[in-house]
């Protein structure tokens, strides 16, 4: 039979023909996307490489992969011994240190789900947190102890984990557990099973709860790890600023042991001279954190301190930075700057810079999530290069529904509205233009502050700069720009610089200078604060 004779054959033909692979739906080994594999790599090809980890005075301990597997595996009986098991919350109140990872694995590796708090937050803001996860177990570092027992006075029947300091009595100790613990498998679970949960920073409305999956933080660490992404490699020496408790720090505690990368937790003090100590001795090549703790490393080096020569990269991202920030960086420090956006809801890596490529906007996505512009209704825009829009996205690693909402966070076609505004250039670079509430309408038209602070941004006596609205009896509102700087700056410099790069009516009337910047939780500008400060009528 020819193949003409073949395709020509009647369609009714062609559907009762036996079709072998249709029965070959184990044709490959099941293998479920779970966290708990990328400790177990680790441990199994990288045994010896070492997680280094501060206490509250700066000491240092460090472990390797495979010591730190077979802690977190006592653990994890330890914790099914209290009664817990899949689909039960741990929360955590706790820095960047390893003992809080040996929890992160030792929960998540039996299917207990890992609820992360911030510390910089109020107890009252933690319990109704608590309240929405349902979480039965509180573990909390050092120097945490009268914030976890606030928290306890307000939970009934929560019980205490200690882990950083000796404890006794009815708190429990993280390092007795793992003593008393009989190891326990991990696995053998669904790959869609919640793993961990992380509330939104609130800089829109009411925090909100995001549940991550095994699978979508199996598959971002995937993501994260490409070439032109974090670009890790086991060659690699990761020091990890950006806090635990926000959104999965970045996902470095998986993606440095899913390429077998040294590891460096530096615990709760980040201040500059403590970085750059760490920096020196640790060897460290690749760290990342929001601008204000690069702002402390750069300031401490340019007052004469001893330098980090071993650091090739920085990843910024979870704020804005000056372009003024930028160029110290690289020129004082003498590293690449790695630019990026995400946000909780995206697990939390959206784009990121290339690390041999000098930095363009906030980068380039990568396999996994898609971006859609649109205006604002929510049509796609015709053209989706070079326009600013509302930027959506979606992907595997991309919320689907809030914890305890009744209805998806996506719409119809399931695109996430993110609520910032953007531009994606011909290369597909993406640029943020700003959030979408954060506009300023002034005569009827819109003012973008992101627009301002960029440029305000980048004179070199600015440290930081935020631009907010306030009510107006003419104008409806006008923009207030508010400023922290190393040297004094008259505001005509100010409105010299906006001159001619910006339309005359969105230079702000008033120039508001403060000592420090106003910064949220997760080290963001604090605009609810500013607003409330500098934004009244």
């Amino acid at each position: 039979m020819t193949f003409h004779q073949t395709i020509d054959q009647p369609a009714e033909a062609v559907t009762e023909r036996a079709r072998p692979l249709d029965a070959m739906l184990d044709a490959m080994q099941p293998y479920e996307l779970t966290v708990d594999k990328f400790l177990s790599h680790a441990a199994r090809w990288h045994a010896d490489v070492e997680v280094v980890s501060c206490d509250i005075d700066g000491d240092v301990s460090r472990m390797g992969y495979g010591q730190v597997l077979a802690r977190s595996q006592r653990l994890s009986g330890a914790l099914l011994d209290l009664g817990l098991g899949k689909g039960d919350v741990v929360a955590t109140l706790a820095w960047n240190t390893r003992p809080h990872m040996e929890l992160w694995y030792a929960a998540m590796g039996v299917g207990i789900v890992c609820h992360t708090l911030n510390p910089r937050l109020t107890a009252v803001q933690l319990i109704a947190m608590l309240e929405q996860s349902g979480a039965t177990v509180l573990a909390y570092g050092a120097g945490l102890e009268p914030l976890a027992a606030g928290i306890a006075a307000g939970r009934p029947g929560l019980r205490l984990i200690s882990l950083d300091e000796r404890v006794s009595g009815a708190t429990l100790d993280v390092e007795a557990l793992i003593e008393s613990g009989r190891p326990a498998p991990w696995g053998g679970f669904d790959e869609r099973t919640p793993a961990g949960l992380c509330f939104t920073s609130g800089t829109t409305g009411a925090p909100k709860g995001v549940v991550y999956t095994h699978r979508s933080n199996y598959l971002i660490t995937l993501r994260s790890v490409q070439a032109d992404s974090l670009g890790l490699t086991r060659r690699d020496v990761v020091l990890v600023a950006v806090p635990m408790f926000h959104a999965n720090a970045w996902g470095f505690p998986f993606s440095a042991p899913a390429v077998g990368a040294k590891l460096v937790l530096p615990g709760r003090v980040t201040d500059g001279e403590r970085l750059a100590r760490l920096i020196r001795e640790e060897g460290v090549t690749v760290t990342a954190g929001v601008p204000t703790v690069w702002l402390g490393l750069v300031d401490h080096v340019d007052a004469g301190a001893e330098g980090v020569p071993s650091l090739e990269r920085i990843v910024l991202g979870g704020a804005g930075c000056p372009e003024s920030l930028m160029k110290r960086l690289e020129q004082t420090l003498g590293v690449r700057v790695q630019t990026s956006w995400g946000m909780t809801e995206l697990s939390p890596t959206g784009t990121l810079s290339s690390p041999g490529e000098t930095a363009v906007a906030s980068g380039w996505t990568s396999i996994g999530l898609d971006m859609l512009l649109t205006d604002a209704e929510g049509a796609a825009l015709p053209q989706q290069r070079g326009v600013v829009g509302h930027l959506k996205v979606k992907g595997a690693s991309v919320v689907h529904r809030y914890l305890g909402a009744d209805r998806p966070a996506v719409d119809a076609d399931g695109w996430f509205d993110t609520g910032d505004l953007a531009v994606i250039d011909e290369t597909g670079a993406l640029t943020i233009a700003g959030r979408s509430k954060d506009l300023i309408k002034s005569g009827g038209e819109w003012i973008n502050p992101v627009e301002i602070e960029e440029i305000i941004g980048a004179l070199d006596a600015v440290v930081l700069a935020a631009v907010v609205g306030r009510p107006d009896a003419k104008w409806g509102e006008r923009p207030v720009l508010v400023v922290e700087l190393r040297e004094p700056v008259s505001d005509e410099t100010f409105r010299a610089a906006l001159k001619g790069r910006v339309a005359d009516w969105w230079i702000p009337d008033r120039m508001q200078r403060v000592e420090r910047m106003p910064l949220a939780a997760t080290g963001k500008i604090d605009k609810a604060r500013l607003r409330a400060e500098f934004g009244q009528a």
